[in-house]
């Protein structure tokens, strides 16, 4: 695949060019953002480089006025957080390319311009529903326990709820991530989206006391049946449901997430793989689980969107109308 040459972030010829920094340094700054970061990044600045090509202006470095321009018809069919997005990648690619201190992204221009469009557009997110704890309850029945895909499924449904683990969190746990105890389960995440730096996290899923909803005994069964010892613990299988070596892609968890949603009678299209983490954060705060313990499980670095799961928890909760009802 040919990438664009103006996408500086991962091919950045100021650092290979200098030649006071050694090939390990440079390998190692190549790695100061994730894949996943660079890849949505790279989408990003395309969009605006094709726009920029389009319109016969020039993308590296850009004035002002081309951003201001391409985010305002961008925001034609694009939410206020796409256009936010876009402008992000495009200031990180100017940073990287030398543009520091005359970052065009930075401009005043620019940032009235994003003022304008959210005032217009509004920020709001409308993300998929969440699973809640009855819902878990309500699935528990929808699993065929003789079937070795449905043990696989159930394992991860009720495991990703309950660790309020990220969908690329979820398929990259190992066996030898996995610590029993007479207590439940520790999985150990060496690193994630919210642990750039791999310091890692212990995630503890004590036992259920109802079997049919533990994600501990769904884990075990799963484990028992598929006769794994080390390696992914969550993987495909090929037509005649041999197991494969290879992890689960992400994007299974979210296909996984709608079959057994619409076996629980709910409409698939309402949910996708987060639908598993945010159900936790609201589930936990609906059972009045203190902001701080949410965040220790669900890992997240700031209070703003677990407040958010919190509010949406407690929406019937703290409403005036109950106490006025009464």
């Amino acid at each position: 695949m040919q990438h664009n040459k103006t996408f500086v972030l991962r091919e950045n010829s100021t650092i290979e060019q200098n030649s006071k920094l050694s090939q390990k340094s440079k390998n190692r700054l190549k790695k100061s953002k994730s894949d996943n970061t660079l890849k949505a990044y790279e989408a990003d600045w395309n969009d605006f480089s094709a726009w920029c090509h389009y319109n016969e202006l020039t993308d590296l470095p850009a004035e002002p006025e081309t951003i201001v321009n391409y985010v305002n018809d961008l925001a034609d069919d694009a939410k206020a957080n796409t256009v936010s997005r876009r402008v992000s990648a495009i200031s990180e690619n100017h940073i990287a390319a030398g543009f520091l201190a005359k970052n065009p992204a930075k401009s005043g221009l620019v940032r009235s311009a994003l003022d304008a469009i959210r005032r217009e557009k509004g920020t709001l997110q409308r993300g998929k529903a969440p699973i809640l704890m009855e819902d878990i309850r309500e699935l528990a029945s929808c699993f065929d326990e003789t079937d070795i895909v449905a043990l696989r499924d159930k394992a991860l449904l009720f495991l990703g709820f309950a660790g309020a683990f990220r969908r690329s969190e979820l398929v990259r746990v190992k066996i030898e991530d996995l610590t029993f105890s007479l207590e439940g389960l520790v999985v150990l995440i060496p690193q994630s989206k919210g642990d750039q730096y791999g310091e890692g996290n212990s995630i503890a899923i004590p036992y259920a006391p109802d079997e049919r909803i533990c994600p501990v005994t769904a884990i075990q069964h799963w484990i028992e049946a598929a006769n794994l010892y080390s390696g992914p613990l969550f993987r495909p299988f090929k037509r005649n449901k041999e197991l494969r070596d290879t992890q689960l892609s992400d994007k299974s968890v979210a296909l996984i997430v709608k079959k057994y949603m619409a076996l629980s009678g709910l409409d698939p299209a309402n949910f996708a793989g987060h639908s598993l983490r945010r159900g936790f954060a609201t589930s936990a705060a609906q059972h009045n689980v203190d902001e701080y313990t949410i965040m220790k499980q669900t890992r997240h670095k700031s209070e703003k969107m677990v407040r958010r799961y919190i509010e949406q928890g407690n929406i019937f909760k703290r409403n005036p109308l109950n106490n006025m009802y009464t």
